[in-house]
């Protein structure tokens, strides 16, 4: 039998927080691990239970969101715990600060509970989750800041092979690893090497990061075929 999928929420809202672990913990195969109502709690809460993911509120007193994912990022002992935004928001920088400190990707907190349910199985298993209504836009909004695009740009010129460049586009557009594997005529593990490559070569942990890259240095033109 497989393992239960082990989650800890957090957000600052007593009710909100209940609703989603109350939501979660009805699937027979979820279990949640542990709650938390600040960034700091969430943190050490995180550091406690070792979960397979961490829905995480962007705005809480003491450590918000961003920081909070940082530091699980950050310490190699929590290299297994992928981290799920959960925003008010369509377009806000907090969640882009949040994609590039290293969470899995965000979720609208009005979303269908079904959708939450699939998105913690999805990130679990290593694949990134954007909310379709706010990733064009949130990214088109950062990726047009001159001086970030152009220092992005850079180093990313020179870094990466002809196929990595390739395999960094169509992971931006959404692939899959299997369907860049049919694109590219080369094998999933093949694609796999590349991404690792890519994350490596840029100091990154997801690939969302890798998303956000390919955004940020304008090898993909928000808002483009």
């Amino acid at each position: 039998m497989t393992a239960g999928l082990r989650v800890v929420v957090a957000d600052d809202q007593t009710l909100v927080r209940s609703g989603f672990a109350a939501l979660l913990a009805a699937e027979p195969d979820i279990d949640v691990v542990g709650q938390a109502g600040t960034g700091a709690d969430a943190v050490a809460e995180v550091t406690r239970t070792r979960p397979d993911v961490v829905l995480m509120d962007i705005r809480m007193p003491v450590l918000d969101g961003i920081e909070a994912t940082r530091r699980i990022r950050a310490d190699p002992a929590l290299a297994g715990v992928q981290v799920l935004i959960l925003t008010t928001f369509d377009l806000d920088d907090y969640v882009y600060g949040a994609l590039r400190a290293g969470a899995s990707g965000f979720l609208l907190k009005g979303m269908e509970p079904t959708a939450l349910v699939h998105a913690v199985h999805l990130v679990r298993d290593g694949g990134a989750l954007l909310a379709p209504s706010a990733t064009r836009l949130l990214i088109d909004a950062q990726a047009h800041a001159p001086a970030r695009r152009q220092e992005t740009s850079m180093a990313l010129a020179g870094n990466v092979t002809e196929r990595e460049r390739e395999v960094l586009v169509l992971v931006a557009e959404g692939l899959a690893n299997a369907d860049i594997a049919d694109r590219l005529s080369i094998s999933p593990l093949t694609v796999k090497s590349h991404l690792s490559s890519l994350l490596a070569k840029h100091n990154l942990a997801t690939r969302v990061q890798l998303v956000v890259l390919a955004y940020e240095s304008g090898l993909v033109i928000p808002g483009g075929p």
